[in-house]
């Protein structure tokens, strides 16, 4: 009989993918992958450093595991388990950490894995780390999420990720390219490009210069003669150039939609934050857009309660986003990182002011969303549909990723629909559509 493995991935795209690649990596050795809530012999749990609760998720999934079956083994590996790995063996339950640079040789590990009272701990320098492993996601999305980069060179003094992944790295065009060929055999229709710092696409492993940029990748994938979408997923603003935005509003492959993290609308904020961009470039962004695609839609990353963000600074944050033409927000409570400047830097904003800024700005987030969402209503789109059915309701998204829902019908499963965008409940934001083709019941 087979041994059977099980997964569980916290935190971003790229875990995602990376998930997926270690778990094909197990079933050519000759592992079966089971549900996590199975009995399983072996549990891989892929972490996420950005939060404050990783240790406590950590030991959550462990424990999970081990309800399923207390005599499997637990590997876990991911950012955290970069970071902390002493703090992740210590967890009982835990027989294997595999740092950045092992965790795509999980295979090798396990021919010599032996539950022991004590976890093994595989982890390097992160200085060291230079090799790059093409990974992407499949099975449980429509939609699949493909790495082209990983690490970051950039000091953002709030940040762990480069600690985590170390120096920035992509893949080869032409592998990159080699992968798209293999996920449309495998009847993807949606292709999102992912990276750590994907706008820095072009250093190959090891090299401190590019041999080639982010607008080659894209213009390459774009002439692709194949039956397939593509997002970009989030791009910092100083590295989303006008030829990028120009090829997208342009393009049949790629999606008008632009996930481009702002963090703070306080230009004294962005600087405490290192960050390579005020808020005048942003905006130039945003109008850029705009003027080419008024219908694209523009997603933003903002931080509140940083060390020194003062009232007006918060509200300065506010006001820009209030007034800015965006569609949605992805709101983020600071919280310490060990090892990075900010934990040095005061005033400290009190806990209860951040989750209070944080939840002022997830309102002004959902009126937002509606406010686009209305723009929207009788518009023609093209709706990739997803395959599951929540109480006989399907849901998809458009080119500019307004999410419709409309009746299950398996044979719209993966299919590229043309709908009419109908109306949108103002309490759940869900958005009806009426099917302009004629699909098989």
């Amino acid at each position: 009989m087979k041994s059977t493995v099980a997964f569980h991935t916290l935190g971003c795209k790229l875990n995602f993918a990376e998930t997926s690649t270690i778990g094909r990596q197990l079933q050519d050795a000759g592992y079966k992958k089971v549900s996590f809530s199975d009995a399983a012999d072996i549990y891989v749990i892929n972490t996420c450093s950005v939060t404050e609760n990783a240790d406590r998720e950590c030991r959550q999934h462990v424990n999970r595991a081990l309800l399923s079956n207390p005599e499997g083994c637990v590997i876990i590996i991911g950012c955290y388990a970069q970071l902390k790995p002493d703090a992740i063996a210590a967890i009982p339950g835990v027989s294997l950490v595999l740092g950045a640079s092992e965790k795509f040789n999980i295979p090798h590990y396990l021919q010599k894995l032996k539950k022991k009272s004590e976890a093994q701990v595989f982890s390097c320098d992160i200085a060291e780390h230079h090799q790059f492993t093409s990974s992407y996601s499949e099975g449980d999305r429509t939609r699949v999420f493909l790495k082209v980069q990983d690490g970051c060179d950039y000091g953002c003094t709030f940040c762990t990720i480069p600690m985590a992944r170390g120096a920035s790295r992509s893949n080869t065009v032409e592998n990159v390219i080699e992968n798209v060929k293999q996920i449309v055999n495998r009847g993807a229709k949606e292709i999102v490009l992912t990276g750590v710092n994907l706008g820095d696409f072009g250093k190959l492993p090891g090299e401190k210069k590019h041999t080639t940029e982010f607008f080659q990748l894209v213009s390459a994938l774009d002439a692709l003669d194949a039956d397939i979408r593509f997002r970009i997923s989030s791009i910092e603003p100083n590295l989303l150039t006008d030829e990028i935005i120009e090829l997208v509003s342009q393009s049949k492959k790629f999606m008008p939609h632009f996930h481009i993290p702002l963090q703070s609308g306080s230009d004294k904020i962005l600087k405490l934050m290192r960050r390579r961009y005020l808020t005048s470039h942003y905006t130039t962004r945003i109008n850029k857009i705009k003027a080419l695609m008024p219908d694209a839609c523009i997603g933003v990353d903002v931080i509140t309660g940083f060390p020194g963000e003062l009232e007006e600074d918060f509200l300065q944050t506010y006001q820009y986003l209030n007034e800015a033409d965006i569609s949605y927000l992805h709101v983020f409570t600071y919280s310490e990182r060990a090892n990075t400047p900010a934990i040095e830097m005061k005033p400290v904003v009190p806990i209860a002011e951040r989750k209070r800024r944080t939840n002022m700005l997830r309102i002004l987030s959902e009126k937002k969303l509606g406010i686009f969402y209305r723009s929207q209503q009788g518009r023609t789109a093209k709706v990739l549909f997803e395959h599951e059915d929540k109480n006989g309701i399907m849901s998809g998204y458009s080119e500019n990723y307004v999410r419709v829902t409309t009746p299950f019908n398996n044979q719209m499963v993966n299919r590229v629909t043309e709908c009419i965008i109908g109306a949108t409940d103002n309490d759940s934001h869900e958005v009806n559509c009426t099917i302009l083709e004629s699909i098989p019941a």
